[in-house]
C-alpha cells in the first residue's frame, strides 16, 4: 500500500488554494481521484473542510513544491519521517454484522450446518459473527424461534464473502482428508500380528526333528522277508525302557544285535516260566490209592 499523508483531504485543499500542482500530482500525491480534486478545486466536493499545510506537518518540503510546479509530470514524495512511529497491529476479533442483518444469522447458521456439516462450530463462529451457544441451539432444534428458520445463504445475506467461505470449506475438507488418512494407518497396524519374539521377547525356537527309537528298527527288521514273529515286550507285560535320542545314527548292524539280545531275553524269561510251572505240586487226588 502506497503511503498517502494525514488527512489528504484537507491536504489536497491546501495544495489546490495555494500551489499551482496540478490535479494529477495532487490526486496522486493525497491518493485521491483526479475528478474529486477538481470538485474541491469547483467547491463541490469537500466543502467546510479548512485545508491543513503539509510543510508545517513536515510531509512536504518547498523544494518539493517548486520542483513539482516547475514540471508537470513530477510526483511529489513525502518526507521521510523524523520519528518512527510503530504500527499497531489490531487483533482480528469476531465479525461485526450490522443491526439490520443480525435477524438474519440463525437462518445463514442453518444453512452452513446442512450445506457443510463439515465446518467447525468456530469456523461457522468466524463466518457469521455469532456464539457457540446459538449454533449448539440451532443444531439441537432448540432456539426460540426454530420452527420458523429457513436456511439461507450467508453470501446472499451480506453476512460474509464467497472468498471466505470458500476459504474455511477448503480448510475443513484437507482437515477431513487428513483425519481419514491417519484413521487407515491406525487401522491397517491393528489388523497385522506382531511376530512371537516381539510380543513375548523370546526369539521362536524351531522344532528339532523327532529321531527314529531303536522300538521302529526292530519293526522295520521283524518285517523283512523271511523273519518270523517272536512275543513283544507288551505282549509279556514288559514295559519299554524310554529311549533317549542317540547322537550318532543307528546302523542296520547295531539294529540287528539289539533285536537278537532283546530275542535272547525273551526266551530265557519263557524257559524260567515254564520251569516254574513243573515245580509246583499237584492239588489232584491219586487215583491209585
Amino acid at each position: 500500500m502506497s503511503r498517502q499523508p494525514l488527512m489528504p483531504k484537507a491536504t489536497a485543499v491546501w495544495l489546490v488554494d495555494n500551489t499551482s500542482l496540478t490535479f494529477e500530482q495532487i490526486a496522486e500525491f493525497c491518493n485521491l481521484h483526479v475528478l474529486e480534486v477538481k470538485g474541491i478545486a469547483d467547491g463541490d466536493v469537500a466543502q467546510g473542510i479548512k485545508g491543513m499545510d503539509p510543510i508545517a506537518s513536515g510531509q512536504l518540503t518547498r523544494d518539493e513544491i517548486k520542483r513539482g510546479q516547475e514540471d508537470s509530470s513530477y510526483r511529489l514524495k513525502l518526507a521521510e519521517a523524523k520519528v518512527e512511529i510503530p504500527v499497531v497491529e489490531t487483533k482480528k476479533g469476531p465479525r461485526y454484522t450490522p443491526v439490520s442483518r443480525r435477524q438474519d444469522r440463525p437462518n445463514a447458521i442453518l444453512w452452513l450446518l446442512r450445506s457443510h456439516p463439515e465446518l467447525r462450530d468456530s469456523q461457522v463462529m468466524r463466518l457469521v459473527g455469532t456464539t457457540k451457544p446459538t449454533i449448539q441451539s440451532i443444531r439441537e432444534r432448540t432456539h426460540w424461534n426454530s420452527p420458523n428458520l429457513q436456511p439461507s445463504d450467508p453470501v446472499t445475506l451480506g453476512l460474509c464473502s464467497q472468498t471466505d467461505l470458500d476459504k474455511e470449506v477448503k480448510r475443513a475438507a484437507r482437515r477431513l482428508e487428513r483425519e481419514q488418512k491417519e484413521a487407515e494407518k491406525d487401522q491397517v497396524k491393528g489388523g497385522s500380528l506382531l511376530p512371537a519374539d516381539k510380543t513375548t521377547g523370546e526369539p521362536a525356537v524351531p522344532l528339532a526333528p523327532a529321531e527314529d527309537p531303536p522300538v521302529a528298527a526292530l519293526i522295520a527288521a521283524a518285517d523283512m522277508p523271511g523273519a518270523t514273529p517272536e512275543p513283544t515286550l507288551a505282549d509279556v507285560g514288559i514295559a519299554s525302557a524310554p529311549s533317549q535320542p542317540s547322537e550318532e545314527p543307528v546302523t542296520a548292524e547295531d539294529a540287528m544285535a539289539e533285536a537278537e539280545s532283546v530275542f535272547a531275553k525273551l526266551k530265557e524269561l519263557k524257559l524260567e516260566d515254564d520251569s516254574d510251572a513243573s515245580d509246583e505240586p499237584s492239588d489232584a487226588p491219586d487215583e491209585a490209592s
